[in-house]
């Protein structure tokens, strides 16, 4: 406790799977947590107890994005720390790229892309204008990897990546740190629900790792608290990839 104790986090995504991770994780450290996802997310919020709120938001409405933000000040009175985290991935079908379609390839960069852009528009000027705030976007591991078969999702984390450095350059003045974490393939509920779709790759990530064993949400959990806090206060536009030593960098 302490390292962000009292301070107010917004987590996108976080109604369930690895986002409610992040969000527990969060309050765990003494913070209060806005959980926002187009799910409902009200049972989490319970079970963390007074410290949590939340609001169904879907990221790629802008409307949605006014109100999760007007809601967070509302309820808590600021926003000191964004947890890009909503995307789609655990709802995609891996498949050749020659069976993308147009409106696939495009509903992915507006969610994973747009979607986080628009969160910090929104929110970035609360930060900007009390010199201080924090941002994670959770891009992907894919980035140094380009796995087959889901090039529309390795496009969309790809521009969170670099996106994130374009940003660090303009909110360095406004004592704003944006840093990018790049989880490897991680066991999510989700996935694990999915194995039709996801078994190969349950099988493989293990076997591509120098650490030989599954990745846990839980394995992000020390690299995001790192991001959120002051221990992170001179480190800005840099990535941090949690991926059990399946690229080293």
């Amino acid at each position: 406790m302490g390292r962000i104790e009292g301070k107010v986090a917004i987590v996108t995504g976080a109604a369930q799977g690895i986002g409610a991770v992040y969000a527990r994780a969060l309050a765990a450290e003494g913070a209060k947590v806005v959980i926002a996802d187009i799910l409902d997310g009200s049972a989490l919020a319970g079970e963390i107890g007074d410290a949590a709120r939340s609001i169904e938001t879907d990221i790629s409405d802008i409307g949605a994005i006014r109100a999760m933000t007007d809601f967070a000040v509302r309820e808590f009175g600021t926003v000191d720390i964004l947890v890009n985290n909503a995307a789609i991935f655990a709802s995609l079908t891996p498949k050749p790229f020659l069976q993308i379609g147009a409106d696939e390839f495009d509903r992915m960069l507006q969610v994973n892309v747009r979607g986080q852009f628009q969160c910090i528009q929104t929110v970035a000027p609360i930060m900007m204008e009390k010199k201080a705030g924090k941002i994670v976007n959770i891009a992907s591991g894919v980035v140094h990897v380009g796995p087959p078969m889901m090039p529309h999702y390795t496009a969309s984390k790809g521009a969170v990546w670099v996106m994130t450095k374009s940003l660090a350059r303009e909110l360095a003045e406004h004592n704003v740190q944006i840093n990018s974490l790049c989880p490897g393939f991680v066991l999510s509920d989700q996935i694990i629900a999915n194995p039709d779709k996801w078994g190969r790759f349950m099988e493989m990530a293990p076997q591509a790792r120098l650490i030989k064993r599954d990745q846990q949400p839980e394995d992000l959990v020390g690299a995001l608290i790192f991001l959120a806090s002051s221990d992170s206060d001179f480190m800005t536009g840099q990535s941090i990839t949690i991926d059990g030593g399946t690229t080293l960098r």
